[in-house]
């Protein structure tokens, strides 16, 4: 009876080491696609940033 006792606290523990475990990847998965999408939204940003800045300075260039 001890046995079959200590074999479900062992299974206990083990699920519980394995769900925390899995919230842990969770989180950081969670994180990456943040800082994933920051970082896409900063570089779409500055790629509109540069291409109205070049189309202003070649618009505002003489015509010859």
């Amino acid at each position: 009876m001890a046995n079959q006792n200590n074999n479900q606290k062992d299974k206990s523990v083990a699920n519980s080491v394995k769900n925390t475990a899995g919230s842990a990847f969770e989180a950081v998965h969670n994180a990456l696609e943040t800082t994933e999408n920051v970082a896409m939204s900063t570089v779409d940003a500055a790629n509109k940033a540069a291409k109205q800045l070049t189309g202003n300075a070649n618009n505002n260039q003489p015509r010859q």
